[in-house]
């Protein structure tokens, strides 16, 4: 019998078979996706010990700074563990390697299994966001998504990210078809099609060599500044870079909500942005606007269009708000389907912000 937690989105019926393998290396039955049983046997819960749990976790995390195309056996691997933890960050770097040489063909055919039934919905989220970015080399699972996409019972967050793979897929399939001449987008110059898939997979922008490298390095430069700035340690030990964004930390995790702080870029309308906040349970994004000059304020009305115009759920808070600031993010939560638990389960906001 499966547990109920898993969400079973029934495939199409001329869907390949995939092979799943365990991260020791030894071979699980092959499990055709048109089996209504998942191919993922455990829980939500694993049964690593915490040394080897850690371990891979570390190990994902660190594979998927690489860049390193090589890496994606490996991340197969640790796609097929029982930790969705581990699973999750596995997706995200078979992602991020996707435009440094990753094999298309390799790569779609490790997270397939995961973006179609994993039974951790965050797990499958990510994988769905990772399968996106490999463009025409994930068409034949087309019609698996729009499924997902219309399934009525698997969570919203999940329905979205499938929905947005398949409109990003088909959209790929369009332009390989279509061999137009295309020019990059920084410089003007006619680019060939492997340097337009490289950069639509890194960037989901089109750059010539050249400029690829360019930019890459301009982002990598940023990054570091970020990291730098990031001194203020919020209660569960997450750096952050002011005041306020510790509050915030604080609070959602005395909430036990999970977020993800300064996650790396999320391409809306062909920018690059670096969300403060990001809710996945809830599929929302919590800005801290905590400046006042004026080229922060330009940049902060682009960024809150850009979230506008792509209809994501944005909840901004200002230095206003900080003495109010549970009322505000209940009252704005609460909107998206939070529930907030009992008072006597809180840790009380007087420690919150201590």
């Amino acid at each position: 019998m499966r547990p109920a937690c898993w969400k079973v989105i029934p495939p199409r019926a001329d869907r390949r078979s995939l092979p799943v393998s365990c991260y020791s290396g030894k071979s699980l039955p092959t499990i055709s996706l048109r089996s209504p049983t998942p191919p993922f046997p455990f829980t939500m819960k694993t049964s690593m010990d915490r040394d080897t749990h850690h371990q891979a976790v570390q190990r994902a995390l660190a594979l998927g700074r690489s860049s390193d195309p090589d890496a994606l056996p490996e991340l197969a691997r640790l796609l097929a563990m029982p930790s969705a933890e581990v699973r999750r960050l596995a997706a995200s770097a078979i992602g991020k390697i996707a435009g440094f040489g990753a094999d298309p063909d390799a790569a779609v055919q490790a997270l397939a299994p995961a973006a179609l039934h994993d039974p951790h919905p965050q797990t499958q989220q990510y994988a769905l966001k990772a399968l996106k970015v490999y463009g025409a080399a994930a068409e034949p699972y087309l019609h698996d998504l729009d499924d997902i996409a219309s399934h009525e019972q698997v969570r919203d967050y999940v329905r979205r990210a499938a929905h947005s793979a398949a409109e990003a897929i088909r959209e790929s399939v369009r332009l390989a078809k279509a061999n137009a001449v295309r020019r990059c987008g920084r410089c003007g110059q006619p680019v060939s099609t492997d340097e337009h898939a490289r950069s639509r997979q890194a960037f989901q922008r089109t750059f010539c060599n050249r400029c690829f490298d360019e930019v890459y390095l301009e982002r990598r430069n940023f990054d570091t500044k970020v990291e730098l700035n990031k001194t203020i340690v919020a209660r569960a030990g997450t750096l952050v870079q002011s005041d306020g964004e510790r509050l915030i930390a604080d609070w959602l995790t005395a909430r036990n909500i999970a977020f993800r702080y300064d996650e790396r870029y999320r391409i809306l309308s062909g920018h690059a942005i670096r969300p403060d906040f990001y809710l996945p349970e809830f599929d929302v994004y919590i800005e801290y606007w905590g400046m006042d000059t004026a080229d922060y304020k330009i940049g902060m009305l682009k960024k809150q269009q850009l979230y506008q115009q792509e209809s994501k759920r944005l909840i901004s808070i200002y230095p206003a708000d900080k003495p109010h600031l549970d009322s505000m993010l209940r009252s704005k939560l609460a909107l998206f389907g939070h529930r907030p638990p009992s008072p006597n389960a809180l840790v009380s906001d007087s420690e919150s912000a201590r």
